[in-house]
C-alpha cells in the first residue's frame, strides 16, 4: 500500500492572456512579492516540489520552492494542448468551431481540440504522473501547474463529473489541496488564496 501523501496544487503566476493558453510557453507575472511570499509561507516547508516544464509554472515553483526539495518538471503537468485553438481568443474558437467548441466545455470527455486533446486524455495524463510521484515516498507534494491540470485532480479526488470540475473557479496563485490517505482521495480544499 501506497503511504498516504497531500497534494498542494499551485497555479503559476497569472499570464495577462486574453487568449486561449494551453502548450504556448507565456511567461508568468510574478512581480506580486508579498503574494508569492505569503502563498510560501502556507505551504509546508517539508514538501517536495514539482512543476509542469512550461516556464509560467517553473518560474512561479522556483519563485515559492525555497530550501525544499525541487522535483525535475513534469511535462505530463502542462495545461491542455488546445491545438489549433491556442492563441486564439474564445470567440475565434467559437466563430472556428461553434459545435465543437461548445461541446468541448458542455460535454467534457472525448471530445478533441482540433490537432489538440480532450479532458479525458489530459486527465489520464496528469493522473499517470500523480500516481507515479505518490509511490515515490513523499508525504507532502507542492505541484505548480495549470487551470485544466488542477481541475482534473479535483474531479478525481471528489468523484465529480468534468463538467462539474469545471465550474470551480481556480485563481492564479491559489492552492488546492487534494489528500490521498493510500487507497482514496479527498477534497481538502479548492482555490484557497493565502
Amino acid at each position: 500500500m501506497i503511504a498516504p501523501v497531500t497534494w498542494w496544487w499551485v497555479r503559476h503566476g497569472p499570464t495577462h492572456a486574453r487568449n486561449m493558453v494551453g502548450w504556448r510557453d507565456l511567461p508568468a507575472d510574478l512581480s506580486d512579492h508579498a503574494a508569492l511570499a505569503r502563498l510560501s509561507d502556507y505551504l509546508p516547508q517539508q514538501a517536495a516540489v514539482v512543476s509542469s516544464d512550461l516556464s509560467r509554472a517553473v518560474t512561479t515553483a522556483d519563485a515559492i520552492a525555497r530550501a525544499r526539495m525541487r522535483l525535475d518538471h513534469d511535462k505530463a503537468l502542462r495545461e491542455f494542448n488546445f491545438g489549433d485553438w491556442d492563441g486564439l481568443h474564445w470567440e475565434q474558437v467559437a466563430s472556428r468551431d461553434p459545435a465543437l467548441s461548445r461541446i468541448f466545455w458542455e460535454e467534457p470527455g472525448d471530445h478533441e481540440a482540433p490537432n489538440g486533446e480532450s479532458w479525458n486524455q489530459l486527465a489520464r495524463r496528469v493522473s499517470r504522473s500523480v500516481d507515479l510521484i505518490n509511490a515515490a515516498g513523499h508525504r507532502h507534494i507542492i505541484a505548480v501547474a495549470h487551470f485544466g491540470v488542477i481541475l482534473t485532480q479535483i474531479a478525481r479526488a471528489g468523484g465529480m463529473t468534468p463538467y462539474a470540475a469545471l465550474g470551480h473557479k481556480i485563481d492564479n496563485l491559489s492552492v488546492t489541496r487534494l489528500d490521498w490517505d493510500g487507497q482514496d482521495w479527498s477534497v481538502h480544499s479548492i482555490n484557497h488564496l493565502p
